[in-house]
C-alpha cells in the first residue's frame, strides 16, 4: 500500500527539551572537574547562574505575556556556559547580572530560542569583562593547584592568597598569559591551573564532547575545522600550537558554543566557513592583540555573520532553476 503524507518525511524523537538535557547531562563532568580545582566557591558559582537565568526567563515570559519556556531547559544551559567562563572568586551579584543580559537583553528580546542572533552567554560574558574588566580578568585555584612561579626580576612568588566563603582561593596567571612550557602539558590537559572554572579541564571537556557526538547532537565539522584553523596558523607563525590548544577557552567554545544550533550555520558548507572564520579571527587576536584570549570575540562576530553564511550556503530547491527559466521566458 502506497502511503501519502505531507513533509517532513523523516522522524524521530528528538526534542528541544532533550538536546538540551543532553548538553546538560555532558556539561556535568565540566561542573565536577570545575568543584575540584576550584573548590565548592566554583559550584555556587553554577548554583547562582542557573538560578537566576531559569528566573529571569520565566519573569520575563510572564511579562511579555508569552507562553513559558523554561522547561525546555535552554536557560540551564545559557546559566552552565555562563559560569564557566567566570573566575571562580567572581561576585555572586556580578554573576546575576550576566544572566539578566543573557538571557533578557540577547535572548528573550529577539523572541526567545531561535529568534537570537547570537549565543547568550558569550555575549554576556563579553559584557561583564567589558564592565568589570578586573574582576573577570583576576583568576584564581585552590592553593595545591596554583602555579607557583616567581616575579620576573625577583624571587618572591607570584602568587596572592585570598579568602573566600572560607576558602582559600590563589591568585595567579593563566597558561595563556605565561610562556610555553611553564606549565606541563598533562596540568594544561587536566586543568590543574588558574582560569575560568569551566575551560580548564580538557579532559572533562572532551568526556562530554564525546557524549554529545555520540548522542549525535553535534558532529565534528565546526569543533574540528575551529580547533585546527586556529592551532596551524599559531603554528606557521612560530607559537606552540599545543600550548594555545590546551589553554584557554579553545576547547570549550569548539564543542560546546559554536555549534549552538540557533546561531552556527546548518549546511557542512557554511559550518566550515563558519568554524575557519573563528579560527582566524581567534588566531589574529591571541597572537596579535592586547588580550590573551580572543574567543569569546570570535564567537560573537561569527554569530552576527551565520545569517549571510546560511544565505551564501543554501542548498538550491529542486526544479527551483526550472521555475526560474519559464517565468523569465514568459
Amino acid at each position: 500500500m502506497l502511503r501519502v503524507s505531507s513533509s517532513p518525511h523523516i522522524r524521530d524523537n528528538s526534542s528541544t527539551q532533550r538536546i538540551m538535557l543532553d548538553v546538560v547531562l555532558a556539561l556535568i563532568p565540566v561542573v565536577i572537574a570545575s568543584v575540584i580545582i576550584f573548590g565548592w566557591r566554583a559550584l555556587l558559582l553554577y548554583a547562582v547562574s542557573i538560578a537566576s537565568s531559569v528566573i529571569f526567563e520565566a519573569l520575563t515570559r510572564r511579562l511579555m505575556k508569552r507562553e513559558q519556556t523554561i522547561n525546555d531547559l535552554s536557560a540551564v544551559v545559557t546559566g552552565i556556559l555562563l559560569a564557566t567562563g567566570l573566575p571562580a572568586n567572581y561576585p555572586i551579584w556580578m554573576t546575576v547580572l550576566g544572566a539578566f543580559i543573557a538571557i533578557v537583553f540577547v535572548k528573550q528580546l529577539f523572541g526567545g530560542l531561535g529568534g537570537n542572533f547570537a549565543n547568550p552567554a558569550v555575549t554576556a560574558r563579553i559584557v561583564l569583562a567589558v564592565s568589570f574588566a578586573t574582576e573577570t580578568n583576576t583568576f584564581t585555584v585552590l592553593p595545591q593547584h596554583a602555579y607557583w612561579g616567581n616575579v620576573a626580576g625577583g624571587t618572591s612568588q607570584a602568587t596572592i592568597v585570598e579568602t573566600s566563603s572560607q576558602i582559600d582561593l590563589v591568585s595567579s596567571a593563566t597558561p595563556l598569559a605565561l610562556p610555553a612550557g611553564e606549565i606541563s602539558t598533562l596540568d594544561l590537559f587536566l586543568g590543574t591551573h588558574a582560569g575560568s572554572i569551566g575551560e580548564t579541564c580538557v579532559l572533562a571537556l572532551l568526556i562530554g564532547a564525546a557524549y554529545l557526538l555520540l548522542r549525535g547532537i553535534i558532529d565534528l565539522w565546526i569543533p574540528l575545522v575551529y580547533m585546527g584553523t586556529t592551532v596551524g596558523l599559531i603554528a606557521l607563525v612560530g607559537g606552540d600550537p599545543l600550548h594555545h590548544l590546551l589553554s584557554g577557552a579553545l576547547v570549550l567554545a569548539a564543542f560546546f558554543m559554536l555549534t549552538d544550533y540557533v546561531t552556527s550555520p546548518t549546511t557542512i558548507l557554511g559550518k566550515i566557513i563558519f568554524a575557519f572564520g573563528a579560527g582566524v579571527l581567534t588566531f589574529l587576536l591571541r597572537m596579535y592583540s592586547s588580550m590573551p584570549e580572543g574567543v569569546s570575540y570570535s564567537i560573537l562576530l561569527m554569530n552576527i555573520l551565520t545569517p549571510h553564511i546560511e544565505r551564501w550556503t543554501a542548498h538550491k530547491t529542486i526544479g527551483g532553476n526550472y521555475g526560474k527559466e519559464r517565468r523569465q521566458a514568459e
